[in-house]
């Protein structure tokens, strides 16, 4: 991130108002619900005035944080059969229902439509606004408003579809992504057209330059933080010898979890009372499902779904090793989480997750269930170097991820995009 010409006057000045928009914002539907809590908790925390301006599902956010609702149709959640009379008096209703209608996605499209009508007549209660990835034409025309502008790109979703399409099954399941992906042409066109875009990695500012079209030097990375307040060590709770755990979508590809289902299936031939809990929950009749029952372990893996955080913390510091198993992370939240409770972490190198473990955990090629099993192994046979890579993984989350750090240096960001603004 270039600060340069900043004065620290200028970095440390009076408190700004800003916008954070997220088009679906719910914390447990994804990573992007995290960033939009947090981030805006921690900008409050430093002085900042923050409203969140959402579409559903809404996000969890802090008392002090202002959430200004946009409903849309919520297809994926009402179903196409929730559309009524009153909706069609609205344009953006009718592009909402016959996307989905046709397998597509139109929520970050028509989420900017319904952004754009919202801050034309709240333009002048902001001094900034952030989107977080949506993308969508309707940050094109915020921009031409004169709204001073910062995109957050966590990863381009190029990185999903390529996955995606890998994983299908044959010529029809690959069409129906490609047209649920299919907005992604409009985020290739507006992406190349923003001013002001910052990723959350090195890692992903090098995938959305490769992938979008731009220059690696014109993306600032501010790193994602990490609540240490919330994941910490619990003392008093005794940590099981031999549990694994991870967090991880079990039907989404690009997470990996089928890859940690096969290592654990072969971990249990030396260590029959391992145990493996999934903070997942797999689709009924799914590739997650089938794969769990093809390898026998529907009594030995637990699926654990719509737990509370204090739940999940808990876990952790239940659990013996922490495994991230993603083909890709564009920062790496799971592991994140994990070295922050102070668990030891097995982590791939897909992605960003690299740049967030360091050299606090064991780091594993991608995909590679061999690599998966001896790092496994090892750390089960070494509770020494358990410990030594828990406490490390606490340590570098405290002084590189925590969200404090975050939102100073995106504060110092914002204040470089309104200086250069009003240049």
């Amino acid at each position: 991130m270039a600060l340069a010409g900043l004065t620290t006057e200028a970095i440390a000045g009076k408190p700004l108002r800003i916008a954070l928009l997220g088009y679906r914002s719910q914390p447990h539907g994804g990573g992007q619900g995290v960033y939009l809590r947090y981030l805006s908790k921690a900008l409050v925390d430093a002085g900042h005035k923050v409203d969140v301006i959402s579409g559903p599902p809404y996000p969890h956010l802090d008392s002090r944080v202002r959430l200004i609702e946009l409903p849309s149709l919520d297809l994926f959640e009402n179903g196409l059969l929730s559309l009524r009379p009153r909706h069609l008096q609205s344009m953006t209703n009718i592009i909402e229902w016959g996307s989905k209608l046709t397998g597509g996605f139109a929520e970050p499209y028509t989420f900017g439509r319904r952004a754009v009508k919202y801050l034309r007549k709240h333009r002048g209660e902001y001094d900034l606004v952030h989107d977080n990835q949506s993308l969508s034409f309707g940050m094109l025309e915020l921009q031409r408003m004169g709204l001073p502008l910062v995109t957050t790109v966590h990863h381009p979703i190029t990185s999903d579809l390529r996955i995606a399409l890998n994983a299908a099954r044959n010529p029809w399941e690959r069409l129906l992504i490609r047209r649920w992906h299919s907005f992604l042409t409009m985020q290739k066109k507006v992406v190349k057209q923003l001013h002001n875009v910052v990723t959350v990695s090195d890692c992903s500012r090098q995938d959305i330059a490769r992938d979008f079209g731009l220059q690696p030097a014109g993306i600032s990375v501010v790193h994602n933080g990490i609540d240490t307040d919330t994941f910490r060590p619990v003392p008093g709770v005794r940590r099981r010898s031999r549990r694994l755990m991870a967090t991880c979508s079990a039907d989404a590809p690009l997470k990996g979890t089928r890859f940690l289902i096969r290592a654990y299936a072969r971990l249990l031939e030396t260590y029959p009372e391992l145990e493996l809990l999934l903070v997942s929950k797999p689709l009924p009749g799914g590739k997650t499902e089938k794969l769990v029952k093809k390898l026998k372990l529907q009594d030995k893996i637990q699926f654990v779904s719509g737990i509370s955080t204090e739940q999940m913390v808990r876990y952790y510091a239940e659990a013996t090793v922490a495994v991230v198993p993603s083909v890709y992370e564009g920062f790496g939240l799971p592991a994140g989480e994990a070295m922050a409770c102070g668990v030891p972490v097995v982590s791939t190198d897909g992605g960003a997750l690299p740049e967030v473990v360091g050299d606090a955990g064991v780091i594993v090629p991608a995909k590679n269930v061999d690599a998966m099993v001896t790092a496994i192994d090892a750390l089960l046979q070494d509770p020494t170097h358990r410990q030594e890579l828990g406490e490390a993984g606490r340590r570098r989350i405290d002084e590189k991820f925590c969200w404090q750090v975050c939102a100073g240096e995106m504060t110092a960001y914002y204040r470089e995009v309104l200086a250069n603004a009003d240049g």
